[in-house]
């Protein structure tokens, strides 16, 4: 490669190494991780709560491509983690999750299965085939994934039984969902035919017990599970996505009275305080250093 002056671009030099690539990952998202974390799911509670009650004008409200940046930003710690993780057994895991995602959420489109009747009732952006929102593996992958790191770190050596590590990273992508789809019913991201659980169908559990099935498995045949203990070990901010999902979902939960989901929510912030994960110094963080400084 050329001199280092080649190599800088708008003051950021380009790394020449995969090593080099995560360092600088790690350290982007450790120096705004308050932000990441807290302060864009506490805006984006804020503006979706204002767009679903008719206080935004358009294009502001429900503007698809500020929920998938935002979403997309939240997504960074997680996303940082597993970087350097992502070899070809794990790039063939994702590319078949993605495959299956894409596939079950048009068939559940089309026919109501395995999730039930149901529509979207905001623009999500880009659709694939013009029935299947394109940033699909952006909003289902980390929920997955959240839930199975969460498991690692909770059950500790227990979790070498696939058995019991597994079913327990099911359980815990069920209470995500359980937190999820009546927050996203209660804002209009999508209706369904049949409400019964705060507008969602037992149905849809049912259909998340499948593909959440499919997605831990492969996941637990695609990563490294040494490799992810190691990573959570080194960055603090692994599970920050967690604490992103738990503010904005279990926020707008408590606004619309959904008490259940915002309990369920509750707990899993408490799994999070358990492991002790986000107990950090801000004047580590870029918004910590521009206060104090």
């Amino acid at each position: 490669m050329g001199s280092g002056e080649d190599r800088t671009i708008a003051g950021w030099t380009l790394p020449e190494t995969r090593t080099d690539a995560t360092a600088q990952f790690d350290q982007f998202v450790t120096e705004n991780r308050f932000t990441i974390a807290v302060v864009f799911p506490l805006v984006g509670a804020v503006t979706l709560l204002a767009s679903a009650e008719g206080l935004l004008p358009d294009p502001l409200a429900f503007n698809p491509y500020f929920v998938l940046f935002g979403t997309f930003v939240m997504r960074l710690p997680l996303v940082a983690g597993v970087f350097p993780l992502v070899d070809r057994r794990a790039g063939l895991a994702l590319v078949a999750l993605t495959l299956y995602s894409y596939g079950i959420e048009l068939v559940g489109v089309r026919t109501g299965w395995p999730y039930g009747e149901f529509t979207y009732g905001v623009d999500l952006g880009p659709m694939l085939l013009g029935e299947v929102p394109f940033g699909l593996p952006v909003f289902f992958f980390p929920l997955v994934l959240n839930a199975y790191l969460l498991v690692l770190l909770l059950l500790g050596n227990r979790a070498a039984s696939t058995a019991v590590r597994l079913l327990a990273t099911l359980a815990t992508v069920m209470l995500v969902d359980l937190v999820l789809d009546p927050g996203a019913v209660a804002i209009g991201f999508w209706t369904y035919e049949m409400p019964q659980f705060y507008g969602v169908p037992w149905q849809n559990y049912t259909g998340w017990l499948l593909s959440g099935s499919v997605a831990v498995l492969l996941f637990d045949l695609g990563f490294d599970r040494a490799g992810l203990r190691q990573r959570l070990r080194d960055c603090p901010f692994m599970l920050d996505d967690l604490v992103s999902f738990v503010l904005l979902w279990g926020g707008i939960n408590l606004f619309y009275a959904n008490w259940v989901p915002v309990g369920l929510a509750a707990l899993l912030g408490a799994g999070l305080l358990w492991t002790d994960r986000f107990d950090f110094d801000l004047s580590e963080t870029r918004l910590g250093r521009a206060v104090w400084r």
